[in-house]
């Protein structure tokens, strides 16, 4: 198919373009569809699903049954809208596929043929890197002949870009199907077909990028998660995101009329900095995305004006996201209830593992590759940062690695146990024995796109797409480039000790095993107040008990915020780690209760 898109002037374009989002990550609600088509103006829905830890999981499932992979609720949720959907004539654009993009169509054709209906499918494969492991290289380009320890592969898929997915629009195809996709491409995709932007106009790249990066995890652009929690109404009827994109880069983002929820500058300012590392290089497939300078304004009830992303030429390369096993785990829970039930609870964690330690050695098997322990109502993640508890009842969480199977038989079985031998008042299990499930570690590493063909089926058409070489090697500006650092002005006399809550809203989520935690203030005047104190090496020291690597800080003048990349933070993350928050999604929520000084008149 064609290379470079270069524009096209005889054909129609149209000067702003609706995009509703259904889905945020596999599992989200069934309400999204139904919400969308209440809208007055909808021209495409964008659905989201793969996220690293949704690759493990599809992954588990293409290991039980070979023609599973894909998500499955993106079928499901289609089911009663579709021919709605076809005849309103609203266009869809998901990276539902996952490993297995093909099954997914097949599955949606199937039932749409019983409703006698025929959509015209596209689905967008070459994702699946796996057989090309000799040309995978770490971050700084070089070759990683052992994956650099990583192990045996189940699976590797490159992030591929929104080419791809305009060609297949380009096809007037109504539904297409990718697999391994950035998760703004689908956004962004619709933006290039609809404006017949050239793959060289990179700020407005880096906008539609953008309102991709706000939809793509649904409600949470609309009041999901916001800290404010308590002025977000209507939970059960939230409302999920559209963006209004124009012509020119600019865009609104709203949300259906009559739902819940809330969208505003700060709910919006969150989900700006949820999962991003380096704001001066958000890089993307398509463009590298600088979100330093971005504003967002309210301009009416439940609606903002985004703007100020700037964009820059991509690199030459892709991203890859690869999963591989390793080993087994379990997680148990159980109710201790009573007196001092916090100490009886670290007693029967301590004497289940001790028994059972025994009773591996005792069939020649080696001890666990790690355990967690943890309490949860005694505020066990936050380690040093806990307040006194003495707790009537807590859960008490005991979760175990090891490389054999059958070396998590004795603890699965013998958790039931405490409920006889153990500590009084202690249920011993919720709703039957756990079960021991296959660890899929993910990695992540990087190839060459050149080496990478990209493949687009629609109806009878087989073709490989032809992806822009228009690549930049150099698209990292150099550190020292990338601060910007606002005026600090001195502490002043007259200081008083307040939770971060009071001056920032904040957000956290998690790549691999980093976390980031997104800190915006609530007024400008608490801008210099949080340069000042919120210190990488004071958050490093206040999660020094969850965080082995090192931690950056970021800063973004347009939205008053900084952003604190959290290295090697999740113990693993994702479906590798032991802990209860393997995403780090509750790690904001702890900074809130970090207590800085403030001057007293910028309280008053």
């Amino acid at each position: 198919m064609s290379g470079n898109h270069s524009g096209n002037p005889a054909r129609r374009t149209k000067e702003r373009v609706h995009v509703g989002c259904a889905s945020g990550f596999w599992g989200d609600s069934q309400i999204a569809i139904p919400q969308l088509l209440t809208a007055e103006k909808l021209d495409y829905i964008v659905f989201d699903y793969l996220a690293e830890t949704t690759m493990s999981i599809l992954q588990r499932a293409r290991m039980r049954n070979p023609e599973l992979g894909y998500a499955t609720d993106f079928v499901n949720v289609l089911r009663p809208h579709l021919k709605t959907l076809l005849e309103r004539g609203v266009r869809l654009v998901s990276n539902a596929g996952g490993l297995n993009p093909q099954a997914c169509r097949d599955a949606i054709l199937a039932f749409a043929r019983e409703q006698g209906l025929a959509p015209r499918i596209a689905v967008v494969t070459g994702d699946d890197v796996a057989e090309l492991q000799a040309e995978f290289t770490d971050a700084q380009g070089s070759v990683l002949s052992d994956l650099d320890g990583f192990g045996p592969l189940l699976s590797a898929n490159a992030y591929l870009g929104a080419y791809p997915i305009v060609q297949a629009l380009a096809l007037d195809a109504d539904i297409v199907i990718t697999g391994r996709a950035v998760d703004s491409a689908c956004a962004l995709a619709v933006a290039i077909h609809e404006f017949d932007w050239s793959f060289s106009e990179y700020d407005k790249l880096a906008q539609a990028s953008l309102a991709g990066h706000l939809i793509e995890c649904g409600p949470q652009a609309t009041g999901g998660l916001f800290t404010d929690w308590e002025t977000v109404p209507d939970w059960a009827n939230i409302g999920y995101p559209i963006v209004v994109l124009d012509s020119d880069g600019g865009f609104d983002l709203t949300k259906p009329p009559s739902t819940g929820g809330l969208v505003s500058r700060a709910t919006v300012a969150e989900q700006l900095l949820y999962e991003i590392g380096d704001p001066a290089a958000y890089e993307l497939p398509d463009v590298v995305c600088d979100l330093r300078q971005v504003s967002i304004r309210e301009t009416g009830p439940d609606r903002v004006r985004v703007e100020g992303a700037r964009g820059r030429a991509p690199s030459t390369r892709y991203k890859i996201t690869a999963t591989g096993l390793s080993g087994y785990q379990i997680g148990i829970m159980m109710a201790i209830r009573g007196q001092r039930a916090r100490a009886k609870a670290l007693r029967t964690a301590d004497e289940l593992l001790r028994r059972t330690r025994k009773l591996l050695a005792l069939h020649g098997l080696p001890d666990y590759a790690s355990t967690v322990v943890e309490l949860l109502g005694a505020e066990a993640m936050y380690g040093g940062n806990a307040r006194e508890n003495d707790s009537r009842e807590v859960i008490l969480r005991i979760a175990a690695a090891h490389a054999e199977r059958k070396g998590l038989e004795f603890l699965q079985k013998e958790s039931a146990s405490a409920g006889t031998s153990m500590g009084p008042g202690t249920r011993s299990h919720f709703g039957g024995r756990s079960d021991i499930q296959a660890i899929i570690k993910t990695g992540s590493f990087y190839i060459a796109k050149q080496c990478v063909p990209v493949w687009l089926d629609c109806g009878d058409l087989h073709a490989e797409v032809a992806v822009p070489e228009n690549g930049d090697d150099g698209a990292h500006i150099p550190p020292a480039a990338r601060q910007a650092h606002a005026p600090v002005p001195a502490s002043p006399d007259g200081t008083q000790r307040v939770p971060l809550s009071r001056l920032a809203y904040a957000r956290s989520g998690d790549k691999g095993d980093d976390s980031n935690i997104g800190v915006i203030a609530r007024s400008e005047a608490y801008w210099p107040v949080l340069l000042r104190e919120l210190t990488a090496e004071r958050v490093r020291e206040y999660f020094s008990h969850l965080v082995q690597g090192e931690v950056s800080r970021f800063e973004l003048p347009g939205t008053a915020a900084v952003n604190f990349v959290l290295r090697r933070a999740l113990g693993g993350g994702g479906s590798s780690s032991l802990r209860s928050d393997p995403l780090g999604k509750s790690y904001a929520q702890m900074l809130l209760d970090l207590e800085i000084p403030c001057p007293g008149e910028i309280l008053r």
